[in-house]
């Protein structure tokens, strides 16, 4: 009997597969199409409620129970002429997926009297069932109250899920009492607390500046693999990545993959969910191929980093659900594949004011440059001085295999701004116990204006080592995980260069106060800035160990591991950080802390699981079962009367085979009694230490053993689906 795996191939080659995609016109002919934005607002709202609306948005402010009912009414009116029949309060849990309800527009009224309804109290909150979502012990398991509630500056959009349609209205999520139990909420307080720090710094440049809205371009990277060889590797399916494989002959060291023409049934797939993008309003602009084999990515234009967010997590939904039409698998864990590059989600984060302005791209002129100055410097002193927190923030299992482990990047966070910056970084701070020229305002007699080039794009080279890279016009925080919610980085780094510039604007006003000139005060700030902040800048290669050896003698933390990088979350900075802003209460970072913990400890017990079930089910039976072959083919030679020579190449591999069994069954055995000792751990950190430190350290171990029967056992009998399938069948 054949092998699920060679089954599997069968079926790929045997199956004819269209790859025709529907391909409408113009992309901006059905752009934003489901979307409920302010233009189709404008078209169903009342000049009153339309106002209300745009008023909230701008200003965050509460939307009031009149308005709200004129507001669903028309809400469901636009629905229902794309054929909604539902409509559901999506919100983000803190499981790293989205969540949704559905309830239905039909009711039936006392009289009896079947009506579609939808009123302003189901489109402002909602009272779902929530007592299974992770609370981190802010509430008991039988209090299943919790709220959501809309968030206006996120439109409501309908989701197309084969003939059904639901109208979905993105919320944050609370507890009875009032603790955030989701990524929006937080996200949406950091950028509050952000837009007030810049527009108090602005005002030293332009009174006009009035508003600040951090921006984010995030970059996907995925891989894709045929669904059914996918589904004979139950590793994959159970954990999102492959916990044995042999690397293939062929692997990205040609570097034929990148940027190479994308295999026609990918590409069929990326138009597919391009067009459902499209619709939903998500701006994506770029596709290619990735390093590895298999692997791809896109990325849209920048937008608000809420909507960015929002965008970023229903694409993630959208992608798994569109490949499944293409037989296809998507998989957005940061390392699917042992021995070539994993996949990471680049945010490129930068801030703009209500004037057009971007606050990171140098400008024309020295005043302009002088604010970009202010700004770029006051970033790189949020990460300066709070590192080990944004290191926290990437802080996953899957992220792991990632960080810290030569490749991009490292789990040293550190800070590239690229030759002409540093110049402009080190003139500053060669001024040191130097007065400033008052009647050249300072930055004049820096000459900044023509140290940074107008065009930074085309003047400061990427470093692809750099966890935290300015280029040119926005930071790229490099170390986000490709599966992960943007939400909980950007929230971080929002708050940390929102409490820089809070700082800031105190220092300068206070030498202002002595009766310096504004400019002179803000170039010693910036001055000031430089000098404590320059550990955190390096621009050589990440991955080098005399970094790692340098970076230790700067004070830099290089930690490798998520248990210990949690740590920061909970630590007295973080709570102090956070506290000044509202964004978390020291009760929501501790309960964050242990979901983190928990969800850690989960995955790695989920993958020692599957390790163990795998190695006896799938790997030691076929190899035993080749042994035996092996043996008596030996057996029948000797009695034949061959000399030992004549078979001792079959009795070696029947050695090895031994060998490697031997420490398989060993080392799960081993692993899975320190899963028992970790099991009875009761403190959270530490079962999550022992889990990182004791059971996961015989992954390697029982992978390397495997991985080697993989080349020794009979490819008929090999069960699972190899790594050159499922990185070139396509």
């Amino acid at each position: 009997m054949e092998s699920l795996r060679l089954n599997a191939l069968n079926e790929i080659l045997s199956t004819p597969r269209s790859q025709e995609v529907d391909s409408p016109q113009k992309i901006t002919n059905f752009f934003a199409e489901n979307v409920f934005d302010l233009k189709k607002a404008r078209e169903y709202l009342s000049d009153e409620a339309y106002k209300s609306l745009v008023s909230s948005i701008k200003n965050q402010t509460k939307i009031d129970r009149k308005m709200g009912d004129q507001i669903a009414s028309a809400l469901k009116r636009w629905a229902q002429t794309k054929n909604v029949t539902h409509y559901t309060h999506w919100f983000q849990p803190l499981t790293g997926a989205t969540a949704e309800k559905h309830d239905s527009f039909f009711t039936i009224k006392s009289d009896g009297t079947a009506i579609e309804e939808f009123d302003g109290n189901a489109l402002i909150q909602q009272e779902p069932d929530a007592s299974s979502f992770p609370s981190g012990g802010i509430r008991a398991t039988f209090e299943a109250r919790g709220y959501t509630a809309w968030d206006p500056s996120s439109p409501p959009f309908v989701v197309e899920i084969g003939n059904g349609r639901t109208l979905c209205i993105p919320t944050i999520f609370v507890s009875y009492t009032g603790e955030s139990l989701d990524a929006k909420t937080p996200l949406l307080k950091s950028t509050v607390a952000l837009e007030k720090a810049a527009v108090d710094v602005c005002q030293y440049f332009d009174k006009n500046i009035t508003s600040v809205k951090p921006t984010l371009g995030w970059e996907q990277e995925y891989f894709v693999v045929d669904a059914t060889l996918a589904n004979a590797r139950p590793d994959l399916i159970m954990t999102g990545r492959t916990l044995f494989g042999q690397a293939p002959a062929k692997g990205q060291q040609l570097e034929d993959h990148y940027f190479g023409a994308i295999p026609e049934r990918v590409y069929a797939f990326m138009r597919d969910f391009e067009n459902q993008a499209y619709k939903l309003g998500v701006p994506l602009k770029t596709r290619h191929n990735e390093v590895a084999p298999a692997q791809f990515e896109c990325a849209p234009i920048f937008e608000e980093v809420n909507i960015a967010v929002d965008h970023n997590t229903l694409l993630m939904d959208l992608m798994v659900r569109v490949a499944r039409r293409h037989n296809l698998l998507v998989l957005l864990h940061e390392k699917p594949f042992a021995k070539i590059n994993g996949s990471g989600k680049h945010n490129n984060w930068s801030m703009a004011t209500n004037t057009g302005v971007n606050l990171l791209a140098p400008g024309k002129t020295p005043k302009t440059n002088l604010m970009f100055l202010a700004f770029f410097v006051n970033t790189i002193k949020a990460v300066h001085d709070h590192a080990d927190i944004l290191r926290a923030s990437i802080a996953t299992a899957g992220n792991d295999h990632r960080l810290g482990a030569n490749e991009a990047p490292p789990a040293i966070i550190s800070i590239f701004t690229g030759k002409y910056l540093s110049d402009v970084l080190n003139e500053v701070e060669k001024r040191v116990g130097h007065d400033f020229d008052e009647q050249d305002e300072a930055m004049l007699k820096l000459d900044i204006h023509k140290s940074i080039p107008e065009l930074m794009m085309d003047n400061t080279d990427r470093n692809r080592t750099s966890p935290f890279a300015f280029t040119g016009n926005k930071f790229e925080f490099r170390a986000v995980g490709s599966s992960e919610n943007c939400a909980g980085p950007m929230t971080v780094l929002n708050t940390i260069v929102a409490d820089a510039l809070t700082d800031f604007k105190i220092e300068v006003d206070s030498i202002i106060e002595k009766g310096e000139k504004k400019e002179i005060a803000l170039m010693q700030t910036i001055q000031k800035y430089i000098v404590e902040s320059k550990n955190i800048l390096f621009e050589g290669d990440g991955y080098s160990e005399a970094w790692a050896k340098e970076a230790e003698k700067r004070g830099l933390s290089n930690i490798k591991t998520t248990p210990l990088a949690l740590d920061a979350f909970v630590s007295d900075a973080a709570k102090k950080l956070f506290s000044r802003f509202d964004i978390f209460t020291t009760k929501e970072l501790e309960a964050r802390h242990e979901i983190q913990l928990e969800n850690y400890i989960k995955k790695i017990q989920i993958e020692a699981r599957m390790m163990g079930e795998l190695a006896s089910t799938y790997i030691l039976p076929p190899a035993v079962k080749y042994q035996n072959i092996l043996i008596q083919n030996i057996k029948g030679l000797k009695e034949l009367g061959f000399a030992e020579k004549d078979y001792s190449s079959q009795l070696q591999i029947a050695q090895k085979i031994s060998e490697h069994v031997d420490v398989i069954g060993t080392r799960v055995k081993e692993m899975i009694e320190a899963r028992k000792v970790a099991n009875n751990i009761s403190e959270s950190r530490e079962r999550a230490i022992s889990y990182c430190d004791e059971v996961r350290k015989h992954f390697e171990v029982i992978r390397y053993h495997v991985d080697k029967l993989e080349l020794l056992i009979d490819d008929e009998l090999w069960e699972l689906p190899r790594y050159r399938e499922l990185l070139f069948v396509q």
